[in-house]
């Protein structure tokens, strides 16, 4: 029995402005991903692989076709409703670490669990700065980080809340190789045990590989999904 989609994207299509000024970076894109799955999204600067992620995230919204996650079809929710999605499902992993710059890695990933009110937070934050390697570094922030520890710690962030689905956007993208290799290692391994679903943006073959399946895009246009 096939695993039930956590994701379902029809036939999505991106386009800037209006008649024929219009810039179209997504044309007519599909696919589905099943829980616990694993999707890199590949092509070259410019093919719309973060145009598609935002989509597939509900941080913006398809000039046609659909998106569902979890179920629930973007299009019949407000912005409110698919930001209450995604903080119900998504976890999130970017380029950039994105963290927050007054707060310390302790409390960065705190954050998405006190906007849950959970009162555990600070010992699930800890347990998961634990497991990513960065126990004896809670009390750092950012600018006192390495770059690899930063994506850790963005890492143990985006598990705090035990999301169905993660999106990682060129993870691996500001980290040297070796640094790399171990965040890689870590987004398989977390994922793995927590049966979450990926849907990884990247340029490098040899990361994508790791997927289960990759979509190819050239173009705004998918090519092949293997």
């Amino acid at each position: 029995m096939s695993r039930p989609f956590i994701l379902s994207a029809h036939q999505l299509t991106k386009s800037y402005g209006r008649g024929p000024d219009a810039l179209t970076v997504l044309k007519e894109v599909s696919f589905e991903l099943g829980e616990g799955e694993t999707l890199a999204i590949v092509g070259p600067s410019g093919s719309g692989k973060t145009t598609l992620l935002g989509l597939c995230a509900g941080l913006d919204t398809p000039t046609s076709g659909e998106v569902s996650l979890a179920g629930k079809p973007f299009s019949q929710l407000d912005e409110d409703g698919r930001a209450r999605v995604r903080n119900e499902q998504v976890g999130f992993i970017f380029q950039n670490f994105q963290l927050l710059p007054s707060l310390t890695a302790l409390e960065n990933v705190m954050v998405p669990l006190e906007l849950r009110s959970g009162s555990a937070s600070r010992s699930v934050a800890r347990d998961l700065l634990e497991q990513v390697g960065l126990g004896s570094r809670t009390g750092h922030y950012p600018t006192q980080l390495s770059g690899g520890e930063q994506q850790r710690v963005a890492l143990a962030r985006a598990f705090a809340t035990r999301p169905k689905l993660l999106f990682a956007d060129e993870p691996t993208g500001n980290l040297d190789d070796d640094t790399a290799e171990k965040v890689v290692r870590l987004i398989f391994d977390l994922n793995s045990a927590a049966g979450t679903a990926l849907v990884l943006v990247t340029h490098d073959l040899e990361l994508a590989a790791r997927c289960q399946r990759t979509l190819r895009l050239k173009g705004g246009r998918a090519l092949n999904l293997s």
